[in-house]
């Protein structure tokens, strides 16, 4: 039983801020889909903190489980895509890019809460078993694996590679001929991802084919 100690130390500390992380990523941007036009994450429950709303069986539970037992150095997961229906959007190319970033910028702001935790809690120096030393050091590196998967996370995410969150924002961002050619790779970047897409999910299959003809449809620039 002894040899599992580490491992669930590790489990215990990164569970926390991976379901912060993937969470508050995916509330991030159903939240501002809903605030531009788009109910589909409210209606269909996803505005919420009930983590079994967000929870993702291979993302959130068994590859932060593979990770840990596999010894990687740190975990990495992800929630169930929010479902946001780009058609609902007032300004559709112009809030794409807002919906999009708003994950990776929740993550940044959380790894700056995390950051400022882990500051804020203080090197003690007493005595070895100290039960008040001891949780205040796991804190501390609890915090400390807030900072590193909220960094990660937003800056995976903001690849520009269709359909992570980056690529959606470049679509959005790119003049007219650059975006409907990084729309259409899409399919492509699903396959680089293995077929998981830890990032915006359309809604009613909206696909990359769909979002190719609102950048058609949109004035030449």
């Amino acid at each position: 039983m002894e040899s599992f100690a580490p491992v669930i130390q590790k489990a215990c500390l990164w569970a926390l801020p991976i379901l912060m992380a993937v969470i508050l990523h995916e509330i991030a941007h159903g939240y501002v889909a809903f605030r531009l036009g788009d109910p589909t994450a409210a209606q269909l429950g996803r505005l919420t903190l009930n983590p079994f709303s967000h929870v993702d069986l291979f993302g959130t539970v068994i590859l932060p489980l593979l990770l840990l037992f596999g010894g990687a150095p740190f975990l990495f997961g992800y929630a169930k895509p929010v479902p946001v229906n780009f058609r609902n959007l007032r300004n559709p190319r112009r809030d794409m890019v807002l919906v999009a970033l708003a994950g990776p910028v929740m993550n940044l702001f959380l790894a700056g809460c995390f950051s400022f935790v882990y500051r804020l809690i203080p090197a003690m120096d007493l005595p070895e078993g100290n039960l008040l030393a001891t949780n205040l050091l796991f804190f501390k590196a609890m915090a400390g694996a807030g900072v590193l998967m909220n960094v990660g996370l937003a800056v995976f995410n903001l690849i520009p590679l269709p359909p992570l969150d980056g690529g959606r924002a470049a679509t959005g961002l790119l003049p007219r001929s650059p975006a409907i050619a990084l729309a259409r790779l899409e399919p492509y970047g699903v396959a680089c991802l293995g077929g998981s897409q830890p990032h915006l999910a359309p809604h009613d299959k909206i696909s990359h084919s769909d979002v190719t003809v609102r950048i058609e449809s949109c004035p030449k620039r």
